[in-house]
């Protein structure tokens, strides 16, 4: 059909042909043998979002015979991959011989060759990295395209380790002012390394925040992707920290940290994220006015210009954002040029400088203390439309459309998650230059990146403006161009890769990641025999290649699960969607069946704290590569840190870690505990047994 003219064609066939032209579905598969249909309206609106204007018969039309032609007359799709040690790609493949081929490389070096006996590439094979390739055939068409040449696979991942998970945020040392901050991360680490052997330490993302009142307190809808909050600071670990002159000013800042940090901890006052900002960006203040010496000054430099044009327009949003608002509508023309937004431009660019060191300082203690991984960053799954990226790159942005999730059997009205897509079709034509700069820029300073919703990798739930979530599309982008950038610069960054790829996953996309080394994400309770019988998931048949946790940040602690809480607490809230006695029965018959199989397996379940580490137990006794524990776990924390589906009706992302009763604990307080120490302990021992007979595995 796709080569056949588009006159005669009725209109919904022209619209559909057009519309997988580029990459829009006119119906999607929400599960085995259901087929949804897309309302025309919508796919109208995204191909409009994307360029293409199919509002009129004629216009389908006339796009569709543009489109058409287009294709045929390419001798080179947009973007070609080819993974070290493979074939060829095929469209090289089936250059014919005597076909001239000029490459220019990512570093501006080039070659050139001609096709022969030998193949399409060059005797001495291509090097890693985003290039473009250029080819003239003997009959004198040509072509040209961006060639990806990655590594057949990302860094692969240890052969057994375990970590613990958590939002920084929530981990108050008695040195932090009011939040968990980058000393507090360096802390856990050295004690979770050197005293539990983990591996790793999973946070959340420590993107840039939309500044303003309140701030968006999620962690996933930043201003940011690329460049991180220096509200993660330890201020007191600054080198201008000890030389500052006003000791009073700092003394008193000090002071009302350690107030804010005080009504968290004693007084059962949320996490306030601006009233930290706030503190921490007077003293940053004071700090910036010290000199710095001739080291400091160079390194900065240096930064200045690593950053390049992506850290000048971050700091420029930053300056103008704190004077006009953060929304780029009210922004006077040609504001960055003033001479106090170009000063502040310069103090944002020296925070980014500080909290880079910071970061690249965990990294570097956990690996000291031991730690085979270190800190796993989170990648959200877009940011703010109106934050730092999008206002530094709109046109690689549907900035009409948000990404979301189509209606499941946990959400039926579908969701909207307030974040603009990148244009699939922009980022094949610059080559994936967003996408490579931004990962570049996160993988300077981790030991792996986690991928939230990493199925975006090859499609997004588009919502267009003013349509309801469950009336969105699926979107198309080039999994395969997208997955080969990924693997290419976790390669050079030595870092491995975990997907979350959680919920409604497309058929073939966790073979795709696993052909990749990139690891997937398996949840106990969501780990069943979905194929067959339904029942729980028996340990040998979980897949190796995958991060397995109890609970996520999204889900309620373990304790909470055993007890029912969760039940309660959105009963409460009335966000059941079905009967309360219902639903709680559901849910104990769910956890009823599960600790009856830890039961079967010898795992002692009698009582709260041993029920937490027989499930800990039975990931063990998975082959999963790698086990993270829910660090509240650890402490018997009900409280989850998110609760999806609220906005003001619970405190996400604003709770501090705390014990069994719902005290708010300090790191040294968690780090004392004698059941947080027992709990690491069974599973450091069960991840690495010392002595347990053949084919047993220690829990």
């Amino acid at each position: 059909m796709r080569g056949a003219p588009s006159e005669g064609i009725r209109m919904d066939q022209a619209l559909a042909r057009l519309a997988a032209h580029h990459g829009v579905a006119t119906s999607y598969h929400p599960s085995e043998g259901v087929t949804v249909q897309v309302p025309e309206r919508t796919v109208v609106a995204v191909l409009g979002l994307l360029g293409v204007d199919a509002r009129a018969p004629e216009d389908v039309r006339a796009q569709l015979a543009r489109a058409e032609a287009e294709a045929a007359r390419r001798l080179l799709p947009v973007t070609l991959v080819h993974w070290t040690g493979a074939p060829p790609p095929p469209a090289l493949a089936a250059l014919p011989s005597g076909t001239a081929v000029r490459l220019v490389a990512e570093d501006g070096a080039t070659s050139a060759w001609e096709t022969g006996p030998r193949g399409p590439l060059p005797a001495a094979g291509l090097p890693l990295g985003v290039h473009r390739i250029t080819v003239t055939r003997p009959d004198g068409r040509t072509g040209e395209a961006t060639l990806i040449v990655a590594p057949d696979r990302a860094p692969a991942a240890p052969e057994r380790a375990h970590g613990l998970l958590v939002q920084l945020y929530s981990l108050l040392s008695e040195d932090s002012w009011g939040m968990g901050d980058l000393g507090d991360l360096g802390h856990l680490a050295r004690w979770a390394g050197r005293t539990h052997g983990a591996g790793f330490i999973q946070v959340n993302p420590l993107h840039a925040a939309v500044p303003g009142t309140p701030t968006d307190p999620s962690p996933y809808r930043p201003s940011s992707r690329r460049f991180p909050d220096p509200v993660h600071l330890r201020i007191e670990d600054l080198p201008e920290y000890a030389a500052c002159p006003d000791r009073e000013a700092l003394d008193a800042l000090s002071a009302r940290g350690a107030e804010l940090r005080r009504q968290v901890l004693e007084k059962d006052a949320l996490i306030d994220r601006d009233a930290v900002w706030a503190v921490k960006r007077a003293a940053l203040e004071l700090l910036y006015a010290v000199p710095r010496d001739r080291d400091r000054e160079a390194a900065l430099e240096a930064f200045r210009a690593e950053g390049g044009s992506a850290l000048a327009r971050h700091t420029a949003w930053c300056a103008l954002a704190e004077r006009y608002g953060a929304d780029p509508a009210g922004w006077p023309e040609d504001a960055v040029a003033e001479p106090g937004v170009q000063e502040a431009q310069a103090f944002h660019r020296w925070l980014a400088w500080l909290t880079d060191a910071q970061l690249a300082d965990a990294q570097r203690g956990a690996r000291e203390a031991g730690m085979t991984v270190g800190i796993v960053h989170d990648l959200a799954v877009g940011a703010h439309p109106e934050g730092a990226d999008v206002w530094a790159e709109p046109a690689a942005y549907a900035t009409g459309a948000c990404v979301g999730a189509p209606p499941d059997a946990f959400n039926a009205r579908g969701q909207d998650w307030g974040l603009p897509p990148w244009r699939p079709d922009r980022l094949a034509a610059c080559g994936y230059a967003p996408l490579r700069d931004l990962l570049r820029g996160v993988f300077r300073y981790a030991g792996a990146l986690r991928i939230d919703h990493v199925m975006g990798l090859f499609r997004l739930w588009w919502i267009p403006r003013d349509t309801p979530p469950a009336e969105g599309t699926y979107v198309s982008y080039d999994g395969e161009a997208m997955l080969a950038v990924l693997v290419l610069e976790a390669h050079r960054a030595g870092a491995l890769v975990i997907g979350e790829d959680l919920g409604t996953v497309e058929p073939g996309v966790r073979e795709a990641l696993a052909r990749r080394g990139v690891l997937g994400t398996s949840v106990l309770w969501f780990e069943r025999d979905w194929a067959g019988d339904g029942a729980p998931l028996a340990p040998a048949r979980w897949r190796a290649d995958c991060l397995a946790t109890a609970t996520t940040h999204d889900l309620p602690p373990t304790a909470a699960k055993l007890a029912g809480g969760h039940v309660e607490l959105r009963d409460r809230l009335g966000l059941l969607t079905q009967a309360a006695e219902r639903e709680r029965a559901e849910d104990a018959a769910d956890t009823e069946e599960w600790l009856a199989v830890l039961d079967r397996l010898g795992l002692d379940t009698k009582g709260e704290e041993a029920a937490v580490r027989a499930l800990y137990g039975f990931l063990l006794r998975t082959p999963a590569r790698l086990v993270g524990v829910w660090l509240p776990d650890a402490v018997g924390d009900r409280r989850p840190q998110n609760l999806p589906g609220t906005w003001d009706q619970y405190p996400n992302w604003r709770l501090p870690v705390a014990d069994a009763a719902g005290r708010p604990l300090t790191l040294e307080r968690l780090t004392a505990s004698p059941r947080a120490n027992a709990l690491l302990s069974a599973v450091r021992e069960g991840a690495h047994p010392r002595t347990a007979p053949p084919g047993a595995r220690a829990v």
